[in-house]
């Protein structure tokens, strides 16, 4: 395959690691491009890849595909690998998945992406602590159900693993305190090389927007 990836700024583009994330762990080649969030350049260019005007979008060869699950469905069919071999598991997983894709709202709004920021604090509302709640419970269930597979959720590594990437990060933003079996999952899934070369990514970033630097400070 012959891919593009074409995403936003590294600091502040949750959407845009989910797939970048999978693409790296299954091992697949591809190109980068990242449009800097909120410029000109972004407006100017972000319409050409994609009609809805929003990153990720993937490019293979005379295919477009966006949005961050339909990317990693597409390299699942692609390549064989990215959800779990049995039915069952792979049921839960998507449902897992698909969950954190239109869900968690409250998290998103109090708690917006910022890669590199540490030690952030928040007003918990009862909705944000619902939020953190629920992930909480999953991820430790999904380690009670899969852990004799390996250490990811559903034993080796999923697209559920990669569309949680961004909650991994915002919980290491905001110092969200989980259960031991989340926190266990929390720290393997930080000291995974393809995450921190995205937090160095981060880190080194030019985009500045202020508006979500200046939260939890």
């Amino acid at each position: 395959m012959s891919l593009t990836l074409v995403i936003g700024s590294k600091n502040y583009s949750s959407w845009s690691l989910r797939p970048w994330m999978l693409l790296r762990q299954l091992g697949i080649g591809f190109d980068e491009r990242v449009l800097t969030l909120d410029t000109p350049e972004f407006y100017g260019e972000i319409g050409k890849f994609n009609p809805a005007r929003r990153v990720p979008v993937l490019l293979d060869a005379e295919l477009t595909i966006w949005d961050s699950i339909a990317i990693c469905e597409y390299l699942a069919e692609k390549t064989g690998r990215g959800w779990p071999k049995d039915v069952a598991a792979r049921a839960y997983a998507r449902s897992v998945s698909a969950e954190m894709h239109s869900g968690f709202q409250a998290l998103r709004e109090a708690c917006p992406f910022n890669a590199r920021a540490r030690d952030r604090t928040v007003p918990v509302t009862p909705e944000l602590e619902a939020d953190v709640r629920r992930i909480d419970e999953m991820w430790a269930d999904c380690r009670r159900r899969f852990a004799s597979r390996g250490p990811w959720l559903f034993g080796d590594y999923s697209i559920a693993d990669a569309m949680y990437s961004s909650v991994v990060l915002r919980f290491n933003t905001y110092g969200t305190e989980l259960s031991p079996p989340s926190h266990e999952y929390l720290n393997k899934a930080l000291a995974d090389r393809a995450l921190t070369d995205w937090i160095r990514a981060a880190e080194s970033d030019p985009c500045q927007l202020e508006k979500v630097d200046a939260v939890g400070r």
